[in-house]
């Protein structure tokens, strides 16, 4: 690491999952980047990406808005951002953002003309381009706003996420890992059985979730998926690459299928690899354990050309307290299994912590693994 630079982090992970330590992470002295799927096929992403055909934007407006409140940005443009539409009637949604797209939401009307009239700019691009019976309940207007912008700037996702986060005031960077759009991820479960769609395999039901998932696939319309320019870029300049939190085959695993992804990884070899293990099991890994999908990510990672670095050099995993499984609500603590022996096979450092958040049963504490992962920085 250069003298007088701020170490740089990126981070794979998912959204809800992760956000205590990307909080954490922006009261460290860092840069940091989050690299968020493009693949999201459920709720309000989901009518969007069906009504214009593009690429789902709503990982992404989390992420950004996760920045901006640990970056302290909770101004107006933050505040319209972060709002989210009645999940009422249709006719209602609809005039809620009318409210929005006309500038006479109180939030805009006090706002400084440059700055509304770039929102609005924005917003009359997206009702310009979508049906007009689209359904606007529970929409979020941050993912209305970055989509108008990607609309209105020729369909330029990382020029759209400039934008948005200079409107925001937001310093750290948000890149999905591909810039393409009408990508569709699928899972075979171990019986053969193929679930097509994001929003599918994260919800898998009782039945499929205990089968299990045996491998997953990305695709572009029946193309490989390329990686985004940015996100190569920013794994080049990184001091500690970060996979998850997050859930383990829909957040987590995918990017490794995007081609270019692993070999740029594979390329800084002076970076730190951490892997961050789950503290619950979840829909997707019922009956996996911490080192089990460490050799899932082990033997995609070598099938997709990283096979002369090792893919992690650190491992963060919960303290197991207890001799006897314990449940939070529906699901498990994710157990260890034999970590130390998997990490010792794929020559990576088991760094096992009390890492679970006191006060929020099942979540991380997003204070202890930020310290964990500022202490593993190159010196």
């Amino acid at each position: 690491m250069a003298e007088g630079r701020l170490p740089h982090i990126v981070l794979f992970s998912g959204g809800t999952a992760c956000r205590s330590i990307n909080l954490a992470l922006c009261a460290k002295p860092v840069r940091l980047t989050r690299i968020v799927p493009a693949w999201d096929s459920g709720g309000s992403s989901k009518v969007i990406r069906e009504s214009l055909g593009v690429l789902a934007v709503g990982d992404i407006r989390q992420a950004l808005m996760t920045m901006a409140h640990g970056e302290g940005r909770a101004g107006d443009v933050v505040k319209v951002c972060n709002a989210r539409l009645t999940s009422g009637t249709a006719a209602d949604a609809q005039t809620e953002f009318a409210l929005y797209a006309e500038g006479r939401h109180p939030l805009l009307e006090r706002m400084e003309p440059g700055l509304r009239g770039a929102i609005l700019n924005y917003l009359r691009t997206f009702r310009a381009g979508i049906a007009a019976d689209f359904d606007f309940r529970n929409g979020s207007i941050g993912n209305f706003i970055l989509t108008g912008a990607h609309l209105a700037h020729n369909c330029d996702i990382n020029t759209a996420i400039f934008v948005f986060r200079k409107l925001c005031d937001v310093a750290g960077h948000v890149w999905p890992s591909t810039t393409a759009d009408g990508i569709d991820l699928s899972a075979v479960l171990n019986d053969g059985a193929v679930v097509a769609g994001q929003h599918r395999v994260t919800a898998l039901g009782d039945g499929p979730g205990r089968i299990g998932i045996r491998e997953i696939a990305l695709s572009a319309r029946g193309e490989p998926v390329a990686a985004n320019e940015a996100v190569i870029e920013s794994l080049e300049s990184a001091d500690a690459i970060v996979f998850g939190p997050g859930s383990f085959f829909t957040s987590v695993l995918p990017h490794f299928l995007v081609d270019g992804i692993v070999p740029a990884i594979a390329r800084n070899v002076f970076a730190r690899r951490i892997f961050i293990g789950n503290i619950l099991q979840c829909r997707e890994t019922r009956g996996l354990d911490v080192a089990r999908m460490l050799e899932i990510a082990a033997g995609l990672w070598q099938a997709r050309g990283g096979s002369e670095v090792r893919p992690f050099t650190h491992v963060l995993a919960n303290h197991q307290l207890l001799p006897f499984e314990k449940t939070v609500g529906a699901f498990a603590y994710l157990g260890n299994g034999a970590l130390e022996e998997v990490c010792a096979r794929i020559s990576a450092e088991a760094v096992i912590g009390e890492f679970e958040d006191p006060w929020q049963r099942g979540h991380h504490d997003g204070r202890a693994v930020a310290d964990v992962l500022s202490s593993l920085l190159p010196s």
